[in-house]
């Protein structure tokens, strides 16, 4: 196998025996050795190269075969026929739980883990603190994993993937499951393990393989239908699940009278508001101490949502204008100030933001060391589908190509999309309106005793 090939699958297959009923299995070996046995092909004639450095992502609907040729990569399961060769240490995470003992402590699951993956005792041991500052689930560490939430399963088996230097990760659904903040997190890691690693990704969500896969593998009842560009196959994919899904049509007899609207929105909005589909946001309040980096010749000191009124909005309807507020603290002479958000899904796909750089393009709002910068960006809020999202937020000083950047928050308000009527996608909406205001350095006065 050549050294750029780090996964090669020749043409591997995978039957499975369904019985009936349990004891069949023990019939059948009884003479005179009756065939009490259906055989079901789970994959058939695979043939997959993947070289190093790749980042290949898996898709297809349930029973298609994805997780069959992971467990297969992964050896835990034999192939019926075919050939695996695999020129490097893989990480997996698999099923929800595979791999941990139930009556072990976290930690006791952490060495053993670990040590499946082919770290001595040793390295575990210097890299426990990390691990378990990666998985964050408190003193449950020292409580037996039967105890656990699924979330709390992802936290910790992650953060032992995220820790053993494997030259390929393999993720199956994982992040499936978990608060936003820990996925942000992880995808966050993906992206840097993928500069020098190589991961093979199973995902239903078509955009997340877009957004995060170089080429994707479309199975399709144990075989593979395309694979090629992640964008080309995700496509074919979502192009096939449309042809076989039924779709029923309104009558137009039947719709509401709804009002014309004044402003840019949705002309279905005022019938979905009164309906059980009106897209519920709740917004979480700002985490400074969220994950971030920057120069810090400035900080991001506040972030949250109001309306036109400044009144903060813990609730927002979408389709409702809202007002994102970012204020910020100048440590040191900015002469051409730019605040930025993007607002990104739980996967870490960003979706819309923009910055405050066209808009002073030609008359920048400086602002000296001491002072203050309170940026707004006032937009509709579009409809959302159901799931978490973020807002990042971020503060430079320079031009749109040139820049420092001073801070920059990856998850500074988390929000949550209770029910909606929007399809998905990633979206993109107008800035209505964008303001810049400044205060001079304030005076402090100082006594002494």
């Amino acid at each position: 196998m050549s050294s750029d090939i780090i996964l090669d699958v020749q043409n591997i297959s995978k039957t499975f025996k369904m019985y009936n009923r349990p004891w069949d299995r023990l019939l059948e070996r009884i003479p005179p050795f009756r065939t009490r046995h259906k055989a079901f092909k789970a994959l058939a004639g695979i043939d997959l190269q993947v070289r190093r450095g790749e980042t290949v992502g898996i898709i297809g609907r349930n029973g298609s075969g994805k997780s069959t040729l992971l467990q297969l990569v992964c050896g835990t399961l034999t192939p019926s026929s075919g050939t695996i060769g695999v020129n490097g240490r893989i990480a997996a995470l698999l099923e929800l739980g595979a791999g941990f003992n139930p009556e072990f402590t976290g930690r006791e699951n952490v060495y053993l883990n670990a040590a499946i993956l082919g770290l001595e005792r040793k390295q575990i041991e210097e890299r426990m603190p990390e691990i378990l500052a990666f998985a964050d689930i408190g003193d449950f560490v020292d409580q037996p994993v039967k105890t656990y939430s699924s979330g709390m399963y992802v936290r910790l088996a992650f953060a032992v993937i995220a820790h053993v230097e494997a030259d390929i990760l393999v993720i199956d659904e994982a992040l499936a499951v978990g608060d936003a903040l820990f996925t942000q997190k992880c995808m966050r890691f993906l992206r840097k393990f993928q500069e020098t690693g190589t991961i093979l990704f199973v995902s239903h969500d078509s955009a997340a393989v877009t957004n995060l896969c170089e080429r994707a593998v479309w199975l399709h009842e144990g075989e593979i239908a395309a694979q090629g560009d992640a964008k080309s196959v995700s496509e074919a994919y979502l192009a096939s699940l449309f042809e076989t899904v039924a779709t029923s049509h309104r009558s137009e007899a039947n719709r509401p009278n709804v009002p014309k609207a004044d402003e840019w929105v949705d002309r279905r909005q005022a019938f979905i508001n009164c309906t059980n589909l009106r897209n519920d946001i709740e917004v979480f309040r700002f985490e400074a101490a969220n994950a971030d980096f920057g120069s810090r010749g400035a900080s991001i000191v506040d972030v949250y949502l109001a309306d036109d009124d400044g009144r903060r909005m813990s609730y927002i309807v979408g389709g409702e204008i809202c007002n994102l507020h970012v204020d910020i603290v100048a440590h040191q002479d900015l002469a051409r100030p730019i605040v930025g958000f993007f607002v990104k899904d739980r996967l870490g796909q960003q979706l819309f933001g923009d910055n405050s750089y066209l808009t002073y393009l030609d008359s920048p709002r400086s602002v000296l060391a001491g002072g203050t910068l309170s940026a707004v960006f006032r937009f509709p809020m579009p409809l959302l589908p159901v799931g978490d999202y973020s807002i990042a937020v971020a503060v430079a000083d320079g031009t749109q190509e040139d820049h420092v950047q001073h801070h920059w928050i990856h998850d500074a308000v988390i929000f949550r999309s209770h029910c909606s009527a929007a399809a998905a996608g990633l979206v993109g909406i107008p800035m209505l309106d964008v303001k810049l205001d400044t205060s001079a350095p304030s005076t402090v006065q100082t006594s002494s005793a």
